[in-house]
């Protein structure tokens, strides 16, 4: 199946994951970062799964406070 066309999409959107998620692979994730024209992209958190953002929720919390403030 082709790649969905995410051009369309404007708004801004924060992409986060870890690099040894097993349900959504690290590399869809750099692709879907991307392909979004506004998409900003939060760096691998290093040894974290799926679950990254909870490991990692201190950095992610800022991060993501000062994406939803710009």
């Amino acid at each position: 199946m082709a790649p969905q066309d995410l051009s369309r999409i404007q708004q801004p959107v924060l992409v986060a994951n870890g690099e040894s998620d097993r349900m959504v692979p690290s590399e869809n994730t750099l692709d879907l970062a991307a392909r979004l024209p506004r998409g900003e992209l939060v760096p691998l958190y290093p040894d974290a799964g799926h679950g990254g953002l909870f490991q990692y929720h201190d950095e992610f919390v800022a991060r993501a406070l000062g994406f939803l403030e710009s």
